[in-house]
């Protein structure tokens, strides 16, 4: 039985469609998401905490849900928006089906609506806070309370997504994930370098591959002081994903600064920006942000273009960017910051994630670069 949803946006704007997964109530910023595969990576990536996702391919859900491609313990989004929902998992990998999914882990679905036009009037006036309700159908009552959520700015939504005590990593990279002709899983031993992983949200992938190129990973709350990180003993620290804006999670900036010049630093995505940050620059709000599988990059050492997956609303401002560091990767859609490197430490970071899950691996790379840098 079907029953009716809405998506209210603060502009005044309702889209009224049919629900799936969950019932309920949820606010969030309303964004997009331009990749045509990916979904349940999509919805178990931390980083899209606060948020609610519009999908703009039509067809989601044709190949089902499987365990082995979470890429967290559960969905952390606010709620998902597709054009059309698929009723049947077509997928000898699948496990389960989309709607069953949603609806077993509190995730409220609405499918039916004009996906295009909500992407337009994002792409033109800017991501806009939304509610997105099964209980609440008056549309004056859902305006008001789009108007009245918190949006991202200012919020620090790291603490409610992080681990909430440390743990060692010990799960290799799935052989679906491993191009062909490449070489096995590096095996990791006592003798292996020691990385810790700061999770500010991080996207379990790129653990896979920091375990699969033979590293020990030891994963520490993003909350962890630098004297924490040292007392690990680590060989080199990973700086993770993660949601929101990345100004206000000042215990990342000092930690990170606390490490900067002691050991290799490798940071990704909302780790980029702290490391920028924490570097003396600043950071500011996309209009709506990037999103999919599909954004180009330039690679400025290479000269090469690196298709590449995204997924944040904030980037660091290029005219704030401290003499210490340099630009390495520019996006082609916006020329702005999507990669830099500091003069002086052996420290790195992209605003992308080369960990290719779901998306191009054109920049798994990275993980390389990072392994050199190490003992």
């Amino acid at each position: 039985m079907t029953q009716t949803a809405k998506l209210a946006l603060e502009d005044g704007t309702v889209f009224t469609g049919e629900s799936f997964g969950a019932r309920g109530e949820v606010d969030g910023e309303v964004c997009f998401n331009t990749s045509m595969t990916g979904y349940q990576e999509i919805l178990t990536d931390p980083s899209y905490r606060g948020q609610i996702v519009t999908m703009t391919y039509t067809e989601i859900g044709n190949y089902g849900i499987n365990a082995e491609d979470m890429e967290s313990g559960k969905p952390h989004l606010s709620g998902f928006v597709v054009r059309n929902r698929s009723r049947q998992a077509s997928n000898f990998r699948a496990d389960g089906d989309l709607d069953e999914f949603l609806e077993r882990t509190g995730v409220v679905g609405l499918e039916g609506i004009d996906t295009r036009a909500l992407v337009r009037r994002t792409r033109i006036h800017g991501a806009l806070r939304g509610v997105l309700s099964t209980v609440d159908l008056d549309d004056d009552s859902l305006v008001a309370k789009a108007k009245a959520s918190p949006g991202l700015v200012g919020r620090d939504l790291v603490r409610e997504v992080i681990p909430e005590k440390a743990f060692e990593w010990n799960e290799p990279l799935s052989p679906w994930m491993q191009p062909i002709g490449e070489q096995a899983s590096v095996a990791v031993g006592n003798g292996s370098p020691h990385v810790v992983a700061l999770d500010y949200g991080m996207k379990w992938n790129i653990a896979r591959h920091l375990f699969d190129m033979g590293c020990r990973v030891t994963v520490l709350p993003g909350t962890a002081t630098a004297e924490q990180v040292l007392a690990r003993e680590p060989d080199g620290v990973f700086l993770s994903n993660g949601p929101g804006d990345p100004e206000p999670i000042a215990y990342a900036h000092e930690t990170i600064r606390g490490l900067l010049g002691k050991l290799p630093i490798f940071g990704i995505c909302l780790g980029h920006q702290l490391l920028s940050l924490a570097c003396g620059a600043k950071t500011f709000k996309l209009k709506f942000g990037h999103r999919g599988a599909n954004q180009p990059v330039l690679n400025h050492d290479t000269g090469r273009v690196e298709i590449t997956t995204q997924n944040h609303g904030f980037a660091v401002e290029a005219e704030t960017l401290p003499a210490d560091l340099e630009v390495t990767h520019l996006n082609l859609n916006d020329n702005t910051i999507e990669g830099v490197r500091h003069r002086k430490h052996p420290a790195f970071s992209v605003q992308y994630h080369p960990e290719a899950s779901a998306g191009p691996h054109d920049s798994q790379y990275l993980f390389g670069k990072f392994r050199e840098m190490l003992p």
